[in-house]
């Protein structure tokens, strides 16, 4: 059974085990909202609701903005799978600082790149090479950017739940 846990401006933060939610209550750091009639909790010395909705005593501050992991698929889309260098398709992705000369694996040194201009361009930066890119590369921004299973990863609010159980 899971539980729907609401900040206390009463939006939703997160859904999680009713073990969980039991223990957020007894600790008084939540209140239940909405109870499973059915089935309640039998302790060795009392019985609890089973709560299906409960809601944060204190308010939790959600952060807005994530950061998108770099990826090769997402690089290629940020990019239009356009190249940089020359606006062919690409296929493959460029580090305009390479590697081999300390280039990171970021958002802003990577581009989308054709076949070609990558095997041209090899080792060089497209400053030794005489080229310019077609735009700056930056971090995708917007909502549509939000890859899936990020969204699991640690929120700023999930220590206040872990403390309830400790």
């Amino acid at each position: 059974m899971r539980t729907l846990v609401l900040n206390a401006g009463y939006e939703p933060l997160a859904v999680i085990s009713f073990k969980r939610a039991l223990l957020l209550v007894m600790n008084d750091r939540a209140t239940i909202i909405e109870r499973v009639e059915d089935s309640p909790v039998w302790g060795t010395s009392s019985v609890f609701d089973r709560p299906a909705v409960i809601l944060l005593s204190r308010y939790v501050r959600v952060p807005t903005t994530y950061d998108v992991p770099v990826t090769r698929r997402g690089v290629l889309r940020r990019d239009g799978f356009r190249c940089g260098y020359c606006a062919k398709p690409a296929a493959t992705i460029d580090h305009v600082m390479p590697r081999s000369r300390g280039g990171a694996d970021s958002w802003e040194n990577l581009v989308a790149c054709c076949l070609r201009c990558n095997n041209v361009k090899s080792d060089r930066t497209p400053h030794e090479m005489g080229w310019e890119l077609r735009f700056i590369p930056q971090p995708p921004r917007g909502t549509q950017w939000t890859v899936r299973g990020t969204e699991r990863a640690e929120p700023a609010w999930a220590p206040y739940l872990s403390a309830a159980a400790a």
